[in-house]
């Protein structure tokens, strides 16, 4: 059964895995995304198919054993803490992932059609850039995207906002090739930073028909551990609720592999953008180096 828009956190969960969705799950072709959360000494197996991924470090760091041969990722305290390294695994390999003090991985995946190299990466080869302005502004964290790290179809990146901001704003879309676009599915994992006292944060999110043939519509609250899938139509914005910093991973692929990512804005809110050029970015940014 293909999975709604909107997942809540757990609902695709088995084992050590808290999200387990495959293309044919979201019913598309190209994206996928596993995290998985693992105890002290604990590890797991499995085998990428016809997949590239990357294995992402959210909190801990790892160990991989792929082909003989092992890679350490240092991995990070957090996601609203630092950026991590990471590693690329390609379609069809088989790997082990263990971590000595627990910790919590996301695997971010793209169906393949070219076979490329196992390649640890560092924190060097992460982009950061600052956009927007005002209460627009958020950071953006790239690990295959626009930084030189060489995929077959995968995308990946991470949105850093801080609480009271508005994200992935003007809502944008990706599900036509054109001179300004790329065909890319895409899917948002969402962590919210707790309060003070501990208790859980919330957001809002936000996709919508960019053409009425292809009705899609949804304006949800997502929490900790959701997931939203983007198959078509403009998205944006995300929202963080005053107090509540929010997280969310990017994972897009699509048909082209020119590892482009073209964007329109939806024409109706194109001029939010001009207004950013008299307001100074947020000075809570960057939150992590």
């Amino acid at each position: 059964m293909t999975l709604d828009i909107h997942v809540p956190a757990g609902s695709t969960g088995h084992g050590p895995l808290t999200v387990d969705i495959g293309a044919d799950d979201a019913g598309w072709t190209y994206c996928g995304l596993r995290v998985a959360v693992l105890g002290a000494g604990e590890g797991l197996t499995l085998s990428t198919g016809d997949y590239e991924l990357l294995v992402l470090p959210l909190a801990g760091a790892a160990t991989v054993e792929t082909g003989g041969r092992t890679h350490r990722l240092a991995g990070r305290r957090g996601v609203f803490e630092e950026v991590t390294d990471f590693l690329y695994v390609p379609r069809r390999t088989d790997l082990t992932l263990t971590s000595e003090a627990g910790g919590r991985f996301a695997l971010p995946a793209a169906i393949a059609e070219r076979d490329l190299p196992v390649r640890r990466l560092g924190r060097e080869r992460v982009r950061t850039d600052l956009r927007g302005a005002g209460d627009c502004s958020r950071q953006v964290n790239n690990y295959a995207l626009n930084n030189g790290v060489e995929t077959s179809h995968l995308l990946c990146c991470e949105v850093l906002t801080p609480g009271g901001n508005w994200s992935s704003y003007p809502a944008h879309k990706h599900d036509r090739r054109g001179a300004d676009e790329r065909e890319l599915e895409e899917i948002y994992y969402f962590e919210i930073a707790p309060s003070p006292a501990g208790g859980p944060g919330f957001g809002l999110h936000r996709t919508y028909a960019s053409d009425p043939g292809r009705p899609i519509d949804l304006c949800t609250e997502v929490r900790d551990g959701d997931v939203a899938l983007v198959p078509h139509g403009y998205h944006g914005p995300c929202v963080a609720a005053p107090g509540y910093d929010m997280y969310y991973l990017n994972v897009m692929a699509g048909p082209s592999e020119d590892l482009v990512w073209l964007a329109p804005d939806d024409p109706a809110h194109h001029w939010i953008r001009g207004t950013w050029e008299d307001q100074e970015i947020d000075p809570r940014l960057p939150m992590t180096r």
